[in-house]
């Protein structure tokens, strides 16, 4: 008999969902978070990001299904076993972010940020021009699941879409044009809005240097709902003091929860969410994390095949 832990704060009918698909299995539910490292090391397949140091390459841990897309602390060498199948929740979170991020991008070119801030100083102040998504060149880095549903938001607003992507392929609907990562530059000075939706690897670290922030054009909007690891905070802070960019919109920070002593907290010119787009606040995003572990749950068992797994080296889905 397989043992199952669930770490992920659930209903009962998911809970029934799960037990449905992993019939036969012996299940341990707990909480986000409070999973134990005796738990972990319990389980034959988890579902749920427990602490990756309590896995310790257990040999017969053979599923961790992610409930986040993001797999930054599973794909580091020693964590994983050979065996275990690592997969993660790619498609569970489009909707969410891209409107997250959408929204940022609608506040900072209508100035609504500035505008909140006046509303506190009871000031009836008009804060001059605005831009509009119709008008603009928009280059969305990273076309997973999450840069796909923004680049057809801001596609279906009138925008030029340009994608920036890994590897060649035919422009996928909603992109105007496409460009591989090693052409982002030729992108970026194109752009009126950046919207970055990188995942947290070693080859993303400080993608958004000082360099880059120079090529982007003056006034440009830089929203970042990947990981904050893709951009150098100070690089980021300088461009926006000095105007080389226009504002910026992050939900994720480089050291998370950003320290209060940061100096990204003085700008005006900046909006900061803490990493909360892609966390659970929109039901649907459970929904879809349950119904990709059932699947993946009864491959497990012996049916179907494995969805989102994980390249161990890239951390991307293959």
């Amino acid at each position: 008999m397989k043992k199952v832990l669930v770490a992920l704060n659930i209903e009962p009918r998911h809970r029934d969902k799960l037990m449905a698909a992993g019939a036969g299995c012996e299940f341990m539910f707990t909480a986000m978070g409070e999973a134990t490292g005796e738990q972990v090391q319990w389980a034959d397949i988890i579902i749920g990001n427990v602490p990756a140091e309590y896995i310790k390459s257990s040999e017969h841990l053979e599923l961790l299904q992610l409930f986040s897309a993001g797999t930054d602390p599973y794909i580091v060498p020693g964590v994983l076993s050979e065996k275990t199948v690592l997969a993660n929740a790619t498609g569970a979170y489009g909707k969410a972010v891209s409107e997250h991020a959408f929204a940022l991008t609608l506040m900072l070119q209508k100035k609504l940020h500035l505008y909140r801030d006046d509303q506190r100083l009871s000031q009836w102040k008009d804060e001059g021009p605005v831009t509009s998504v119709s008008d603009s060149t928009v280059v969305v880095v990273g076309l997973g699941d999450i840069g796909l549903h923004y680049a057809r938001l801001a596609h279906n607003m009138g925008a030029h879409v340009i994608g920036v992507k890994r590897r060649a392929g035919d422009c996928p609907a909603g992109v105007d044009e496409l460009y591989l990562s090693e052409e982002m530059d030729k992108a970026l000075a194109k752009a009126d809005i950046i919207a970055s939706f990188l995942p947290g690897t070693g080859g993303t670290y400080h993608t958004y240097n000082a360099e880059r922030f120079a090529v982007m054009k003056p006034g440009a909007i830089f929203i970042n709902c990947g990981r904050g690891s893709a951009v150098d905070s100070e690089a980021l802070f300088d461009a926006l003091e000095c105007g080389k960019i226009g504002a910026a919109g992050i939900d994720v920070a480089e050291i998370e929860p950003l320290p209060p002593e940061s100096r990204l907290w003085q700008l005006q010119n900046l909006v900061i969410t803490p990493h909360i787009s892609g966390n659970f606040h929109l039901p649907d995003i459970l929904e879809r994390v349950v119904d990709i572990a059932c699947t993946n749950l009864r491959t497990n068992l012996g049916g179907g095949e494995y969805i989102n797994i994980v390249d161990m080296k890239t951390g991307y889905k293959k």
